[in-house]
Order: structure tokens, then sequence, then C-alpha cells
């Protein structure tokens, strides 16, 4: 069985949240690759383990907050790339809260997994 790592996908998740809202903060929008969310490797980690329950309500409510982190930082994107970064800006605490939520969905699943 492939075992998901969830320490270094939480961590990953961390690092790539931190520099996306460093970017903001900065006015930085074009130093960042803010679509680099779109090759989101907690996906990819997800869709090939092996032997977890994708019926369970933990793995569902885990791709919840995951997708709802993700249509977040999209919208974010969508409207820096579009003139309207102080409209963006707006997001990020919303983002920032997504973000906690998908890392306690995280432990959540590591729960289950260790059970």
């Amino acid at each position: 069985m492939k075992r998901i790592d969830i320490d270094s996908a939480i961590k990953s998740h961390t690092q790539w949240r931190r520099q996306f809202l460093n970017a903001f903060a900065g006015g930085n929008y074009a130093d960042m690759p803010l679509s680099a969310h779109r090759s989101c490797m907690l996906a990819i980690t997800l869709s090939k383990a092996e032997g977890i329950d994708k019926e369970s309500a933990t793995y569902r409510q885990l791709t919840i907050e995951h997708d709802r982190f993700h249509a977040l930082a999209n919208e974010i994107v969508e409207l820096s790339n579009n003139g309207l970064g102080d409209c963006a800006d707006l997001l990020l605490p919303e983002l920032n809260e997504a973000s906690h939520q998908l890392v306690g969905q995280l432990d959540n699943f590591r729960a289950c997994l260790d059970s």
C-alpha cells in the first residue's frame, strides 16, 4: 500500500501558502507563480494512494476543504490578473482560514489512517 505522508503534505501546503501570501503582501503579484496551485501535489498524492476509503466522511470532507482552498486561490489569481489586486487582497483572510481548515482536515485524515 502506498502510504500518504501527511506531515510532508502539510509542510508543502504551508510553504506554498506562505509564498502566496507574501507575494500579495508585498504587491509582487508578477513575481510569484500564482498558478502553481493548479498542479497541487496533495491532489496527486491522494489520487495515487491505495487502501484509503474514498467514500468515508473524513476523506470527503478533506476533498471539500481542499477544493474550497483552491477555488479561493484561483479567484485571487483571476482578480489579480485582471487588475483587481485590491479585491484580491480582500479574499486573503478567507484564504488563510481555508488553509487552516485544510490542515485541520489533514490531521483528521491522519487519525483515520492510523486507526
